[in-house]
């Protein structure tokens, strides 16, 4: 009997789960700040949202490098993506959604070291203050992590979209596998 904490090929165990939807409810506080500091602009509301979102992306960061390195470790156990041109798609998607996830974190903790201000999220001292600005490392987050991140929720929107045609309307065990009802 396979255990509950690591992956089958009939569905994802505990850990999966809880990364999975750790992170899901991390990426909804960061787009519902930024899409409050775009709906309401200067307020205090928006400051609180707004003064968690380097914090919170530290957080999605860790949990980002946990998941790929869980994933990894339980690549061989985990259902598979079905051989037909819809489950070529869906493992392109998922490539997709985690090249993203890496990429628009990363970016930024290279601008926080770039801007020489020092970064030290819940506390904790990631990186000194230099005072010196570096160019080439801030630009790609200036360039970039805003639109990708964007980019990223209409992936994300994508993804649940797929999730609800699997469920309503193909009523297969895919929302299950990840949702823990197997």
């Amino acid at each position: 009997m396979p255990s509950r904490w690591t992956d089958s090929p009939l569905r994802y165990g505990l850990v999966s789960r809880v990364l999975h939807w750790g992170m899901a409810a991390l990426f909804a506080w960061q787009f519902n700040g930024m899409t409050v500091k775009l709906t309401l602009g200067k307020h205090p509301v928006t400051a609180f949202l707004v003064g968690t979102h380097k914090p919170v992306g530290t957080l999605l960061m860790l949990a980002i490098l946990l998941r790929g390195a869980w994933g990894l470790s339980q690549w061989r156990r985990r259902p598979p993506h079905p051989r037909t041109a819809i489950g070529r798609l869906a493992g392109l998607g998922h490539a997709l959604l985690y090249t993203l996830m890496a990429y628009i974190p990363t970016v930024a903790l290279l601008r926080e070291y770039g801007s020489g201000r020092g970064f030290a999220p819940w506390g904790v001292p990631l990186f000194p203050r230099t005072g010196e600005q570096i160019a080439w490392m801030m630009a790609p987050a200036n360039l970039s992590h805003g639109a990708l991140a964007w980019t990223l929720l209409a992936v994300i929107a994508g993804h649940v979209a797929m999730v609800v045609l699997h469920h309503v309307f193909w009523r297969d065990a895919t929302l299950a596998r990840m949702a823990g009802k197997l």
